[in-house]
């Protein structure tokens, strides 16, 4: 392992670049999988120093897991993994066929996920038990929800780290690392960056755990005190298939093996049935938020104010007065959460309330300032329908709204967003967004299907211009100062992702350019 400090922060990582505590004691090979796996006598006392799941990472003293992936298997490369240094491999049945003689012990277990989260626990000290863990999952508000919670942690005095879609942090500080996945890292890297957290001063962990994150595993071992849901709308069906798969999915954290306590959103429907069915089981304490008087936090009076907004939260009979620098309606909803969230942790509702006032979340309607005679800016992570019409709604009108879609996802939700955007905005230019391998054109195309008819009956436009950074430009121009112009889909992503791989674009500092660019055209 090689050292890599940030400021005040003590961590190291591994060769795949994920972080690990400085110092990690080996422990046996028995006694990591005990109980998820039989380990043979004479393999029990093997040291192991790390886990792996790539065979082209693999160090001296790791546990090679091998997997059955979407193109192969990973137990194919178990030879290789062996060959850098793995001193044995952790399989299931498929793979113990597979593997061969490779001069290790080859473990082989029905669940290998489950038992490689169990074994990492183990190997990192199990360090969720000295955590406070805050779980959030939901389609839309997970990333701000579990910023505003740890926005609401800080000022209670608790040093809190953050694992989402933005990063890894502590306090102020941001983990720099290589990543297994967008939002959610695989469970053994997961567990290596609690231990970090822990040893540099977390006293709590607030955390997205996503849908993919729940089927795979990644958070098997992990008890969460409080767990959130905010919302279910179509994403990820290229994924789970169906909205009853990716239900149920989602619901899978709301277990009396993973949550102590659930939060849910009464006025959300697939919320709805979660409540339901938690209180028909009995096993998870509930607690709702909602707009109905019978939820436990009530959202009362949202009004805007400024670039952000004002609300009360009823609970209990008691009325708490909450100012949030994020516009919005969904963004209170997020911030009624998160306090919900934070009380049913046993932490101060209203001393967390002051730290929300001047919470931000880099990408979720981040306001781009541009200068004086300028339009409003927004970037924003929407990405699905619900998230489209959430996004424009939260900004005065007229609205100019820029939204494409990601390619080799979901061709599903490319319409329902474009209509969504439509009925919303005056303007919607249509572009690309992260295409990927397939066709930019064809993408926009999907797009413009859905928003068309539904501008036409509005009477508004839909205008198609590409590559992403000419549709920024026109949409700036397209607007008079003090419109807003909402730039959709990418958030605080600091990459396009093309046929050819990932080219540097930051859709903030496209704006900035393309509005210099306009006002020395007009001087």
């Amino acid at each position: 392992m090689s050292s890599k400090d940030a400021p005040g922060v003590r961590l190291a990582t591994n060769r795949a670049g994920a972080l690990r505590p400085v110092v990690v004691m080996p422990g046996r090979l028995g006694d990591l999988l005990d109980g998820p796996a039989e380990v043979p006598a004479a393999a029990a006392a093997i040291l192991v120093g790390d886990l792996c799941l790539d065979s082209r990472t693999a160090e001296p003293g790791d546990l090679f897991v091998a997997l059955s992936g979407v193109h192969a298997h990973g137990a194919s490369f178990a030879a290789e993994a062996v060959a850098q240094g793995a001193v044995a491999v952790l399989t299931d049945a498929v793979g113990g066929d597979l593997v061969g003689p490779v001069g290790v012990p080859v473990v082989v277990c029905a669940d290998p996920r489950a038992a490689m989260a169990a074994a990492a626990a183990r190997l990192f000290g199990e360090p969720t038990s000295g955590l406070a863990m805050f779980g959030v999952t939901g389609t839309n508000g997970k990333t701000t929800t579990t910023c505003l919670v740890a926005a609401g942690l800080e000022a209670c005095g608790v040093r809190t780290g953050v694992v989402g879609t933005l990063g890894f942090r502590v306090g102020p500080t941001t983990l720099a690392s290589s990543r297994t996945t967008v939002t959610t890292p695989e469970a053994h890297d997961l567990q290596g960056l609690f231990a970090v957290m822990a040893a540099n001063g977390a006293a709590a962990v607030t955390m997205e755990v996503t849908s993919h994150a729940l089927v795979l595993e990644r958070a098997a071992g992990v008890r969460f005190d409080v767990a959130g849901f905010t919302n279910l709308g179509r994403d990820h069906l290229d994924y789970h298939g169906t909205m009853e798969a990716y239900f149920e999915a989602k619901a899978r954290l709301f277990t009396p093996e993973m949550t102590t306590t659930a939060v849910l959103n009464a006025d959300d429907a697939a919320g709805q049935q979660l409540i339901r069915r938690l209180r028909e089981a009995g096993e998870v304490p509930v607690v709702t938020y909602g707009y109905d008087p019978v939820d436990d936090y009530r959202l009362m009076e949202w009004r805007p104010d400024g670039g952000g907004c004002r609300f009360t939260v009823r609970r209990g009979g008691r009325d708490l007065e909450v100012r949030l620098a994020l516009p919005g309606e969904y963004n209170a909803r997020n911030a009624v959460l998160a306090l919900a969230m934070i009380e049913a942790g046993g932490f101060d509702g209203a001393v967390a309330a002051e730290g929300l006032r001047c919470a931000t979340v880099p990408g979720r309607m981040e306001p781009v300032p541009l200068g004086p005679d300028a339009p409003y800016a927004y970037v924003d992570f929407g990405h699905t329908p619900q998230a489209v019409a959430a996004a424009l709604g939260a900004v005065p009108a007229p609205r100019v709204a820029v939204v494409g879609a990601g390619g080799d996802r979901d061709p599903a939700k490319r319409g329902p967003m474009g209509a969504a955007a439509a009925e919303a905005a005056d303007l919607v230019v249509v572009t690309d967004d992260n295409p990927r391998t397939e066709d930019p054109a064809a993408i926009r195309a999907a797009i413009r299907a859905g928003a068309e008819p539904v501008a036409a009956r509005l009477g508004h436009r839909v205008v198609e211009v590409a590559p992403r950074e000419a549709a920024l430009a026109f949409a700036l121009e397209a607007a008079a100062p003090g419109e807003s112009v909402v730039v959709l889909g990418k958030g605080h992503e600091t990459t396009q992702l093309l046929a050819d791989g990932p080219h540097p674009f930051s859709d903030a500092a496209v704006l900035r350019e393309a509005w210099q660019r306009l006002q020395r055209a007009g001087g």
